[in-house]
């Protein structure tokens, strides 16, 4: 909901989906960040949520999650493009996936001068 954010920030997806019939089991949603393009392990489960019952018709709720933990990225990923995923699974059947790109970017804070640094 909030875009741009700062990286410290939590994340806050408005998630909003419509169900053909009532759910007879709860159904599973994930938000994980992507550490590293190369290296899967690097990936962090900011939050897994189960939502339920689910009725027929139009839902939506809003899905918080905490930011990720900078010092589980490896140095050389910080900055630059990376992927955030919303997953959702039914009977642990992953069904619906979306992914957002993000792109990390240092900005000094005001007053700074590089060149005194």
């Amino acid at each position: 909901l909030e875009n741009p954010t700062r990286f410290l920030n939590p994340l806050q997806f408005e998630i909003t989906f419509e169900c053909a019939a009532d759910l007879e089991e709860d159904i599973e949603w994930k938000v994980v960040y992507v550490g590293s393009a190369e290296n899967s392990a690097f990936d962090q489960v900011l939050d897994e949520i189960t939502v339920g019952p689910v009725p027929q018709g139009v839902n939506k709720f809003i899905l918080q999650t905490d930011a990720p933990d900078p010092s589980l990225v490896p140095e050389s990923d910080i900055l630059g493009i990376t992927v955030i995923l919303v997953t959702c699974s039914y009977k642990e059947q992953e069904f619906a996936r979306v992914g957002y790109y993000v792109n990390n970017e240092y900005r000094p804070f005001e007053g700074y001068n590089e060149l005194d640094h």
